[in-house]
Order: structure tokens, then sequence, then C-alpha cells
């Protein structure tokens, strides 16, 4: 396996059980960022190459999973749509969607945002009762992204995904177990040996029956995530330019609930 500098701000490794770990490493918060973005799929493709490679972990380093995008630049009014750093994660994360072998996400702390479509990308979520997980797009003043629109309907049905999408409430670990977000609940200090033990029992079965059968049953998966980013792209950057956006923002950095004008 290539040096994780290969990856930038991710570790890869495999292990002797055939199951390898990537690693985000950017704590506390892990924000989403075109790197972390890019690294992953790079390392989702070379992992899909390598044949000691059968089942993989997605964690993080840190308090949090992904705490989504940082919107501090514009909460002090010096970002704008055209220069915001996270500008073109949507156009590598249909790679995320592209690659063969099942994914076990385990998510700690907060999974908000583009953090929750992170988790998402993973077949399985294993995760801690400390764990927050939200959609908190709306909340924010702006149309949701990183392909929930596909994702969070398939996980927990289409009336429980509109429901987080249109409120953006945030959610315990245990109703994200409850409404079948989350696979697996477990207490934080086992949760990465949870994950890795759930990976191991994947990586058991014949690899190349796992893969055909995960082709199958995500069926048009990565066609359909190519016209979802497509849309979810139009939408963000047009609602980014309201005054509710403006205003979503600014709530957040004040802590406060926003006061939307529907402008």
């Amino acid at each position: 396996m290539a040096a994780a500098s290969r990856y930038g701000d991710l570790a890869v490794d495999v292990g002797d059980d055939h199951v390898a770990t990537i690693e985000i490493q950017q704590a506390p918060n892990n924000y989403i960022s075109v790197a972390i973005v890019d690294g992953l799929a790079e390392a989702l493709i070379d992992l899909d190459n390598d044949e000691r490679c059968r089942a993989i972990v997605l964690c993080a380093a840190g308090k949090h999973f992904c705490a989504g995008g940082d919107f501090s630049g514009d909460a002090a009014g010096t970002a704008t749509p055209s220069d915001r750093p996270q500008r073109n994660v949507y156009d590598e994360a249909d790679r995320l969607f592209a690659t063969g072998k099942p994914i076990v996400a385990a998510v700690q702390g907060a999974a908000i945002g583009a953090g929750l479509g992170l988790s998402l990308v993973a077949d399985f979520r294993v995760a801690a009762p400390e764990a927050r997980f939200a959609a908190n797009f709306a909340r924010l003043g702006f149309h949701h992204g990183f392909v929930l629109s596909a994702t969070l309907p398939r996980a927990v049905g289409q009336q429980k995904a509109m429901e987080l999408l249109y409120t953006g409430r945030r959610i315990t670990g245990e109703e994200a177990l409850a409404m079948g977000l989350v696979d697996q609940l477990v207490p934080l200090h086992e949760l990465r040996e949870a994950a890795r033990a759930f990976a191991r029992e994947i990586a058991i079965s014949a690899p190349l029956a796992v893969t055909s059968i995960r082709k199958t049953v995500r069926g048009d998966m990565p066609a359909l995530v190519r016209s979802v980013i497509a849309r979810e792209r139009v939408e963000q950057n047009r609602l980014r330019s309201t005054e509710d956006w403006k205003e979503g923002v600014k709530a957040m950095a004040e802590r406060r609930l926003p006061d939307f004008k529907g402008r």
C-alpha cells in the first residue's frame, strides 16, 4: 500500500485480516474539504485494486467523525459562493460511490451535514451513543448536498428522510439506530474494534461474491449519484445567494435560532 501521504490527511492501512482502515486525520472536527474527498476517492480506488483488501473501515481521529462544512468564513463575511473552499467537493464526491468494496463507517461525535453524507457513503454504520447526526442544511438556509437526496431515503425511508431534511434536527445515536440510520450502537471505547469486527465478518465471505452482490443490490447507484449531485449543486448555488442563507450562517455562528424571511 502506498504511504499515507499519498492521500493527504488520510492514513490507509491493510491488515492481515483482509480489512483495510482509512482514517481521516484532521481532528478534532474533520471538516469536509476537496482534499479529504479527493484523498478518500484515491484510497478507495487503490483498495479496489489491492487483493489483500476485502472490506474497509472508514473512521476519523479526534472528537468528531465529520462536523460537515467549515462555514467560519461565511459567518465572518469573508467568503462568497465563488470562493468558498468546499465549492468543488461534489466534483469528486461521485467517485466515492463508484468503487466496489464494502465499507463500514465508525462514527463518533458529530456526523453533520456533509459529514452525514460522508457516513452514508459507507454500506454500514457503527456508532457510539454519543454520536450526533443531522442534515442541518435547511437550518442554514440552503439545499442539502453530498448525495443525501439518494442515500438518506435508502437508509431510513422516504418519510424519515424528509423529516430530517426539512427540520434539520439533530438526532442521537439511539435515535439513529431506531430509524435504521445506524446498524450497530456500541460504547465509544469499543467503536473501532466493533466496526472492524463487522468488516471482518464481511471479509470472511468470498470476495468475488461480495463485490458482485454489492453491485447488484446497489443497482444504478453510480448513475443516480451523478444526476443527484448535479441537481443538488444547482439548488445549493441558487440558495446561497439568498438573504436566508446569510441569516442561517449568522444564526449558527451566534448559536441562536434563525429568523428566515423567505428572501
